[in-house]
């Protein structure tokens, strides 16, 4: 590749990119998932459209797929609470194994005898969007309004279904027969485990690490983040494990291990994030070619609505129903099983592999993405208000950041009081912080200022709190304790 090459690559490049940051904006606002703006990016890139770009590499489209949701899972991952995501556990394992197995076998009975394609054809198709996808879910349920307990429940499932899919469309994808079930189910949980373990084991020994070692920049922890992340996948995969388990429960655990300059961390994250949807919706949309889809179209609805209608629910009833969970919510969480990148991103897996019939399948699922994103993303938030499952008015939680002092043996936290927070409204001396810890300042409407112990609080004042190292955790949780529960939260204690 010549310099000339090289740089008129990196402009294109660099225009894709404006032109997805504005359609973030248009897609903000008109409510349609940003997913299907990206898609139609690369759709009129490519063939058939005004760039008339021929792109038919699978294989580097799966592999670049591959990196980009590793991104996005870690990205997910670092912004996920332990504590809406803890009581939500059990249901999430059983959605994500027993409810993929319910929705692979009604999917794949449709596709067989509803549109007449062969076993082997239906199988990958049940299987690969059998998927819900982390991007899609991650970015549209923290826009909505829900109870803890279902917005845990889904981030939860789609951080770990992705593991036994991926194994059962490699399986599917094989050239000679498939393996027995049981064979399956046991290779499904042996990588399931030793992805857990992997995870779990990166993010703790990252933790610890970064806790105790100041690094030299701020800029420097996010980097460190995303690439204790990243080791995990390599880690968990390079060990015959579920690499996408395992980055994404070490970035839970990163994320709310109370890291020096977590909200920074997030943000970072979070724009890799957006980068890797972008690159990986526009490269998917590259690689369609439109005029073969009028003829995939209506298989692919027909197969969309078994999904939507029959599997999904079906799986979320006989998953959550031992946990006792209302019907409201599994009503909920039936139509919130979101398709995107993902399920086109496994499609590639038969195409690389050459089995007959994998540009069809390619097609229905890429269809059948597209039309129930475009259904079921925009009417999420109505249906949450019809079945009165919105948060209500409870407290938002603080975000804390906190940057260690190393030589003064001490840390500044600084954090914003939100909208909802309870914390308006009380008075300095009634934070009630614990000896050591002393809020020093107060920024209000552009203006900052000393604060005297009857200074009354206000949402929207950003605070600058010093804590020594003893107190630190002690002072962080009263502030989150008092944002939630007010000046009377766990009289003279941390609770709340």
């Amino acid at each position: 590749m010549t310099v000339h090459q090289l740089n008129e690559l990196l402009l294109i490049g660099s225009l894709v990119l404006l032109v997805a940051v504005v359609a973030v904006r248009l897609s903000s606002r008109s409510g349609l998932p940003s997913l299907l703006l990206y898609l139609g990016i690369g759709v009129a890139m490519g063939q058939d459209g005004i760039g008339n770009v021929a792109f038919d590499n699978a294989e580097l489209t799966q592999v670049i797929g591959y990196g980009a949701l590793v991104v996005i899972l870690a990205e997910g991952g670092l912004g996920t609470k332990w504590k809406e995501i803890r009581p939500a556990l059990p249901a999430a394992t059983v959605l994500a194994t027993v409810g993929v197995a319910v929705s692979v076998g009604i999917t794949a009975a449709a596709a067989h005898y509803l549109v007449g394609l062969e076993w082997r054809q239906a199988l990958l198709i049940g299987a690969v969007v059998s998927s819900t996808d982390a991007a899609a879910v991650f970015s549209v349920l923290r826009k909505v309004p829900l109870p803890s307990r279902v917005t845990g429940t889904l981030e939860a499932e789609s951080g770990f279904n992705d593991a036994p899919v991926v194994i059962l469309v490699v399986a599917f994808s094989t050239t000679g027969p498939v393996d027995s079930w049981y064979v399956l189910v046991g290779t499904i949980a042996l990588e399931l485990a030793i992805g857990a373990g992997i995870g779990l084991a990166v993010g703790l020994l990252g933790a610890y690490g970064l806790k105790r070692v100041a690094l030299p920049a701020s800029g420097l922890y996010p980097i460190a983040v995303m690439a204790i992340a990243v080791t995990a996948y390599a880690a968990g995969a390079l060990a015959h494990g579920s690499g996408f388990l395992a980055v994404y429960l070490a970035s839970v655990v990163l994320g709310n291990a109370k890291l020096p300059h977590q909200p920074a961390n997030r943000g970072f994250a979070e724009g890799l994030g957006w980068i890797a949807q972008i690159g990986m919706f526009v490269l998917l949309g590259l690689l369609v070619t439109p005029h073969e889809l009028l003829r995939d179209f209506w298989p692919a609805v027909a197969i969309g609505l078994a999904l939507t209608a029959v599997a999904r629910p079906v799986s979320v009833l006989l998953s959550l129903t031992p946990f006792r969970i209302p019907w409201q919510e599994q009503a909920l969480m039936s139509w919130a099983g979101l398709r995107g990148a993902v399920p086109i991103i496994l499609a590639t897996i038969p195409m690389v592999s050459g089995i007959e019939g994998s540009r069809k399948v390619f097609n229905i699922v890429f269809v059948l993405v597209v039309v129930y994103t475009l259904v079921q993303g925009p009417t999420l938030p109505w249906l949450a208000k019809a079945l009165r499952l919105g948060a209500g008015t409870e407290a938002t939680d603080l975000g804390v950041e906190s940057a260690p002092l190393e030589r003064l043996r001490g840390h500044l936290l600084s954090l914003s009081i939100p909208d909802r927070s309870k914390m308006h409204g009380v008075e300095v001396a009634e934070l009630r912080l614990p000896p050591g810890a002393a809020v020093t300042l107060v920024v209000r409407d552009g203006t900052s200022f000393v604060p005297s112990p009857t200074t009354v609080l206000r949402r929207g004042d950003e605070l600058l709190v010093v804590a020594t190292d003893p107190v630190r955790d002690a002072a962080e949780r009263r502030l989150r304790a008092v944002g939630r529960g007010g000046k009377l939260a766990g009289w003279l204690g941390t609770g709340g």
